[in-house]
């Protein structure tokens, strides 16, 4: 099997590592197996981590086994009349998007990056913003995943249904996911209308502008009246992608190369952040664009930051951000990044952020060694003050006696855990915290 040398491991943002005893890189569920064995005989935990784009310690091996999955990238099955499609748990996003878009399908929605890998992004809840459409792990039709004594299980509705349930996102505390089955449709073209708005005039048509999209999503740039908003709707065609120089003005100039000067500006200078907030919320124009679906639904992020991301109830969305921009106001704080806002359906995954209710997620930022200031603190009051539920590969100080009075269905996953997992081979500080011992 392969395996690597004991070695540091650190996530995108470089807020977390760890050092774990070994790290491995098995080829097939039945290696996996054997890697889970070995490390209960040892007595060691293990944990998988894909490409480390979690802000939290999810992901951290400790100085137990750390599972690479990069060895685990097969298509297993494309099934068109099912509507599936079958891969290796280690395939990162961007070659599932392309491979499906070469065969003539797509996912029916998924997040604004598409560097994870497919385990990563269902196992922590990634998200995008929809109407009607969910998250990643909302699109699971069956999986297969080891589990604490090495057995390979497969489940769906029809098989292991109650393992299946949790799985979808289980936060790898119910074993190390090998495969995954997603529900796939016919290739699609999304328009894009993007439009910078002022605050007030955004969430005076929010209802709207989410009631006749089907993905809408803005940003608001503290210390100013602006937003970008955007709009995706599906097209009939044709194609009208943004010319090459135009796309690499905007997406790769203007919001990464000079973005992040202006926050390194900013995180030397704090008074100046106030005129570079004005400087980026005016700096995106007004465009329309047509293009195949996932080159519309994400984006490239080369600027990093660390983050924190709450789902509020819908219906509490616009109370909740005329608080945050106030709490801002009276701030002494100085915030470079956007408030990035999108919306999710109501779902029935136990563990998901919107599981049960119609939601909205806030997302605050700040650029990669920037001083907290209490930034992160007064929000996460403010967002818990509403009900809110933390996505869990994000920021936050949430344990189990509060996650389980906001999940409806938190004490089925911890029974499920308890039975699968009884001697914590899975765990780790963080979901120590966050599920219980």
């Amino acid at each position: 099997m392969p395996q690597a040398t004991p070695a540091g491991w650190t996530n995108w943002a470089g807020n977390q590592s760890a050092r774990p005893s070994r790290v491995v890189t098995p080829a097939s569920a039945a290696e996996l197996g054997e890697v889970v064995r070995r490390a209960a005989e040892e007595g060691r935990t293990v944990k998988a981590v894909g490409s480390g784009h979690s802000f939290t310690a999810i992901a951290s091996a400790g100085d137990g086994v750390l599972v690479r999955p990069h060895a685990l990238t097969a298509v297993r099955e494309l099934d068109r009349e099912a509507g599936t499609v079958t891969v290796g748990s280690g395939l990162p996003l961007s070659r599932l998007n392309r491979l499906l878009a070469a065969a003539g399908l797509s996912l029916t929605n998924m997040g604004d990056i598409e560097v994870q890998t497919v385990a990563g992004a269902t196992g922590t809840g990634t998200h995008g913003t929809g109407r009607d459409s969910g998250s990643l792990s909302a699109q699971i039709r069956a999986l297969e995943i080891v589990l604490a004594d090495g057995s390979v299980r497969q489940c769906s509705p029809a098989e292991n249904p109650e393992l299946f349930e949790g799985a979808r996102l289980g936060l790898g505390a119910l074993g190390v996911v090998s495969a995954i089955t997603f529900g796939v449709e016919p290739a699609f073209l999304l328009t894009a209308h993007e439009k910078p708005m002022s605050f007030d005039e955004v969430l005076a048509g929010f209802d709207e502008f989410a009631a006749v999209n089907e993905h809408f999503e803005f940003y608001w740039f503290p210390h100013t009246d602006r937003c970008s908003t955007k709009r995706n709707n599906r097209s009939p065609g044709p194609a009208s992608p943004l010319p090459d120089f135009k796309a690499w003005l905007d997406d790769d100039f203007l919001a990464n190369t000079l973005f992040g000067g202006l926050c390194r500006v900013g995180r030397r200078l704090p008074p100046a952040v106030p005129l570079i907030a004005q400087l980026a919320g005016r700096a995106l124009s007004e465009r329309t664009f047509t293009d195949t679906a996932y080159k519309v639904f994400t984006s490239p992020r080369k600027v990093r930051f660390i983050e924190m991301e709450y789902a509020v109830p819908r219906a509490a969305a616009t109370t909740v951000l005329r608080e945050l921009k106030a709490l801002v106001e009276r701030s002494r704080w100085r915030i470079s990044f956007p408030v990035e806002v999108r919306l999710a359906p109501a779902d029935d995954l136990w563990l998901s952020t919107a599981s049960g209710r119609d939601s909205v997620y806030i997302a605050v930022h700040l650029f990669q060694g920037t001083a907290e200031q209490g930034y992160f603190t007064e929000v996460e009051k403010l967002m818990t003050a509403h009900q809110g539920r933390p996505h869990w590969g994000k920021l936050h100080t949430r344990d189990a006696a509060y996650l389980a009075s906001v999940y409806p269905r938190f004490g089925d996953f911890t029974a499920l855990r308890d039975k699968v997992d009884p001697g914590r081979l899975f765990a780790n500080d963080y979901l120590r915290r966050v599920l219980g011992e």
